[in-house]
């Protein structure tokens, strides 16, 4: 649950504006007024979003001997997802807002303390009209019980068609009062009475084929993928136990609720693990891949410090698992969780045997013994993570020039595997063609390596404003130096290098052109 006492809604404004602003995120279909809880990644985005992906895919699939890669369709089996219990159990209970219309998750309503004033309709004496339903206010203690005949006749006015007549000409049927303690069934947002739970299905359903006959889903996670593929990965890759799976990928849930930006979407990338092993080394697993995910975290730029691991309890847990890790992060709108270290034990390859009436048991050779394999599971969101690095790098600093003028700087401070630009090159002047000439070949020469941005617009400090506001750790600038018209001793050993600039500590320093892609490749991988 979020830390309500931690959060700061004023940055997270000025992160979600930036994000718009420079093109990293947009909401999707945002021409035709925005597709609820669906967003597009930005140039910008883009490139962050993949630098995440494949600095996970390296360090997951590419740098370990235990790890396969693969790639399942988004399309699922209905088969597949009524042995993984998800057609039959796969719900969050919902409740409306009987005034605002909005859906809530019942099991996430706060428990409030008031008095609920009854009401059993309304009318207007002047058009003799009326209506009748029951509706309820909570009011909290120490507020008059005016607000809640406020709130009711703003309910009752809707239902009537002639939408001229105002909600204060109407009279309201109040038939009691209560005094409430811990109750879950109003809005905490308008006091309104909320209806009776019902359960929500989350996945996305479709049909195909012909005639449409046959049922499919969009995946909600990519784990069953893998659980029904574990068997043909392992016969026709030779591997042994230990040995994970992972993937990476879109999974689709009809969210209640979408919230806080990107953080919770009903469309979303996944980078999954599935570690398959031995049932006596599952919890020591749990706990190697934990330290693992943590590290990686570090990895890319987002402190230990920040990180929260909560151990969740027996009770909490998912009814299949032994231990599951929930490592969480410190967001501007409370803490909440990034990835999910789950030990499955053998339930998800148990029911796909049962269910498919194939044997899935691994036969150890060296030991002689056929058991099905146990499943640690590190499961990461990928939108939350990006989100997480932009939260992370997202810094204001106050600068004070030579004449005591204070300014703000807009910085994102990305690690620099993971800023979508990794360099700004600029000629010192536009109208230069020998710097514009030498700059555009840079240009040129580094863009095979990684995204790079050229910018001759402006002063030079206001093209570095630009780049440090999308992240870019370094400028190169093309100046008088570089074609040897410098002034000054020394000057004429200057010519064939250029000025690199530090995004963070904004300190200058000079390179030879030809030194400068090496320079480069060994601090932004």
């Amino acid at each position: 649950m979020a830390n309500k006492d931690n959060t700061d809604p004023a940055r997270m404004e000025k992160i979600v504006s930036l994000c718009k602003r420079r093109g990293f995120i947009f909401q999707a279909g945002e021409l035709y007024g925005g597709l609820n809880g669906v967003w597009d990644y930005g140039p910008l985005g883009a490139e962050l979003k993949r630098n995440l992906k494949d600095f996970w895919w390296r360090k997951t699939v590419q740098e370990r001997d235990d790890v396969l890669g693969m790639d399942g369709s988004i399309l699922t089996m209905e088969q597949v997802l009524v042995a993984s219990g998800h057609v039959g159990g796969f719900s969050d209970p919902m409740s409306d807002c009987l005034l605002s219309k909005a859906r809530l998750r019942a099991d996430q309503i706060p428990a409030q303390d008031g008095t609920a004033v009854w009401f059993s309709g309304a009318k207007h004496p002047a058009s003799n009209w009326s209506v009748q339903r029951e509706f309820a206010v909570l009011i909290a203690p120490g507020k008059e019980v005016g607000e809640a005949h406020k709130t009711a006749r703003k309910y009752y006015a809707e239902f009537n068609p002639d939408k001229k007549i105002s909600p204060k000409e109407l009279e309201l049927d109040e038939v009691r009062r209560e005094e409430l303690t811990g109750t879950t069934r109003f809005n905490p947002e308008n006091g309104s009475l909320l209806t009776e739970p019902r359960q929500f299905n989350l996945m996305l359903q479709t049909n195909f084929g012909a005639t449409g006959e046959q049922i499919a889903y969009l995946r909600p996670e990519t784990a069953q993928s893998i659980f029904v593929q574990y068997k043909n990965v392992l016969d026709s890759n030779r591997v042994k136990l230990p040995f994970g799976i992972a993937q990476v990928g879109k999974s689709f849930r009809n969210e209640i609720n979408p919230r806080n930006f990107t953080f919770r979407s009903r469309e979303f990338e996944q980078m999954e693990i599935e570690y398959f092993c031995h049932p006596d080394d599952g919890l020591r697993l749990t706990d190697e891949w934990l330290e693992t995910r943590l590290s990686f975290y570090e990895e890319i730029g987002i402190p230990r410090a920040k990180l929260h691991i909560n151990d969740i309890p027996d009770g909490e847990r998912a009814f299949y698992s032994k231990k599951t890790y929930d490592i969480e992060y410190e967001f501007p709108f409370g803490v909440q969780e990034l990835e999910g270290v789950a030990y499955r034990t053998d339930y998800d390859l148990g029911v796909h045997q049962k269910s498919a009436g194939k044997p899935l048991l691994y036969f150890d050779e060296e030991t002689k013994e056929k058991f099905l394999p146990h499943v640690v599971e590190p499961s990461a969101g990928c939108d939350r993570t990006v989100l997480a690095l932009i939260c992370e790098a997202f810094d204001e600093e106050t600068l004070t020039d030579e004449k005591g003028k204070e300014d703000v700087r807009t910085v994102l401070r990305f690690k620099p595997s993971m800023a979508p630009v990794k360099v700004g090159i600029f000629p010192l002047l536009k109208k230069n063609e020998e710097q514009v000439r030498i700059a555009r070949e840079i240009q040129k020469s580094l863009q095979k390596w990684f995204p790079v941005s050229y910018d001759d617009g402006g002063a030079v400090g206001r093209r570095y404003r630009r780049q440090d506001e999308v992240g870019t750790p370094f400028c190169v600038t093309v100046d008088f130096e570089t074609i040897g018209q410098g002034e000054g001793e020394g000057a004429e050993a200057l010519k064939g290098t250029v000025t690199i600039r530090h995004r963070d500590s904004m300190e200058q320093e000079r390179i030879a052109i030809d030194a400068l892609l090496p320079w480069l490749l060994e601090r932004v991988r």
